[in-house]
């Protein structure tokens, strides 16, 4: 079937994400929420009937959900079933008709998506988050399944120019457009201002417990901190000598789980300061929630985390190293900057919605 105009009025908006749980069905339903706010839109949403988002108190009121799968042994098993689910994807993308189908995050399944959506004639857009995967993170093969999606995209979306530039370089650089986009909050809402509670400082590290993200480098850093504080490690990884120093520490309690979708708000709102002590990122869905939720952030200044957060009064970056990530820690705790006013989610995530719409036509 002959491709649609990109230059058409993108009036009928398909967003999916098939992910159970995290970050991906999370912006999938606000990016879906973003383009609702759109004049002369029609949106439809579709995610795994297993994603954690359908539990919660954020969920949408209207999507399609499509089986999906709970482990590696699922996954192998639902490929083998891949003729039926494309037959199912068919019939959703013929009745809904889309002239815009947005990936929100990548995933193992979705390659059967885009073969559907390119014999109807849709302009495929995917958000890339990593333009490599993080050392221990994402799924097997996640390299190779993304780059094979990608080469079926019309546009690519990503959240820093750090990933930007690292798809559009290299040996597997992308043929089509690429637009580095501003990462929308995924909660906001000011809650207790930070340090009103009275009590000592609260210092949060939250996300996936990986090497990577700088685990080492904060164990190091937090005893060289003056000035009191409580400090909470919160996410969910695999067991690692990192991890146990961290619980040695005066102060310091680490929590190793997995946080639910309903929790999240009150976690982030408990803190002070948001630490990410990252040894490499391509850019922070947890900082942008904490920034949303005034929050003060250190940020190690390594991959987009620089792009991110430079220039804003809440945030101080530093070197990542542990006498720099102690330093900027007391940099807030002795004098706190002002923290601005809190951002507009619905409108950061319609302002999302139109930029990519925007992108496409000026492609």
């Amino acid at each position: 079937m002959r491709r649609r105009s990109k230059r058409m009025l993108a009036e009928r908006i398909l967003v999916w994400q098939w992910g159970r749980r995290g970050a991906g069905p999370r912006i999938a339903v606000d990016l879906a929420n973003g383009f609702k706010r759109l004049p002369g839109t029609d949106v439809l949403l579709c995610l795994s009937e297993r994603a954690e988002i359908l539990r919660s108190r954020n969920a949408p009121e209207a999507v399609v959900k499509v089986a999906t799968y709970s482990s590696l042994r699922g996954l192998l098993k639902r490929l083998l079933t891949a003729p039926w689910l494309r037959r199912q994807l068919a019939r959703i993308v013929r009745d809904f008709r889309p002239d815009v189908a947005i990936c929100a995050m990548p995933g193992p399944l979705d390659m059967l998506m885009t073969q559907v959506l390119h014999r109807a004639g849709a302009w495929i857009v995917v958000i890339v988050h990593d333009a490599q995967p993080h050392p221990g993170d994402g799924y097997p093969l996640q390299g190779l399944l993304q780059r094979r999606l990608i080469r079926h995209a019309d546009q690519i979306v990503t959240f820093s120019r750090h990933v930007a530039d690292g798809l559009t370089s290299g040996p597997h650089a992308v043929q089509c457009p690429v637009t580095s986009l501003a990462h929308p909050p995924f909660i906001g809402g000011m809650g207790v201002v930070p340090f009103a509670h009275g009590g000592a400082p609260r210092i949060l590290m939250f996300g996936r417990l990986l090497p990577y993200k700088g685990l080492d480098l904060l164990a190091e850093a937090l005893p060289h901190v003056r000035q009191g504080f409580e400090c909470r490690v919160v996410g969910h990884g695999p067991a690692s000598p990192e991890l146990r120093r961290l619980e040695g520490l005066e102060n310091v309690s680490v929590e190793n789980r997995w946080v639910e979708e309903d929790a999240l708000p009150a976690l982030v709102e408990w803190a002070d300061i948001v630490v990410l002590p990252y040894r490499e990122a391509s850019q922070s869905g947890v900082g942008a929630m904490a920034i949303a939720s005034g929050r003060y952030v250190v940020a190690t200044r390594v991959g987009g985390l620089v792009e991110q957060f430079s220039g804003d009064t809440q945030a101080v970056l530093c070197d990542p190293n542990p006498t720099a990530i102690a330093r900027a820690l007391e940099a807030i705790l002795e004098a706190p900057p002002p923290v601005r006013p809190c951002v507009d989610n619905a409108q950061e995530w319609e302002n999302l919605a139109r930029n990519i719409l925007a992108s496409r036509d000026s492609s």
